[in-house]
């Protein structure tokens, strides 16, 4: 019974730093991939259409924010 309690305390550690190590590499590729694709759009010489009604909602935000109540 030592040998099976052992072997699935190992197996426990094991399988949650892979499972922990695979989701956050998933994660991490999301996160880039959506990160690159938003620069390459800001940088983009035409706008795109969705980038622009994006940006102009940011900046009213940030304009009410900003103004005294």
């Amino acid at each position: 019974m030592e040998v099976f309690g052992f072997a699935a305390l190992f197996g426990l550690i094991l399988g949650f730093m892979f499972g922990v190590g695979c989701a956050a590499a998933v994660i991490y590729t999301v996160y880039m991939g959506g990160y690159r694709k938003a620069i390459e759009e800001s940088l983009a010489e035409v706008q795109l259409p969705r980038y622009v009604q994006n940006l102009e909602k940011i900046t009213n935000k940030m304009q009410r924010s900003s103004q005294p109540k």
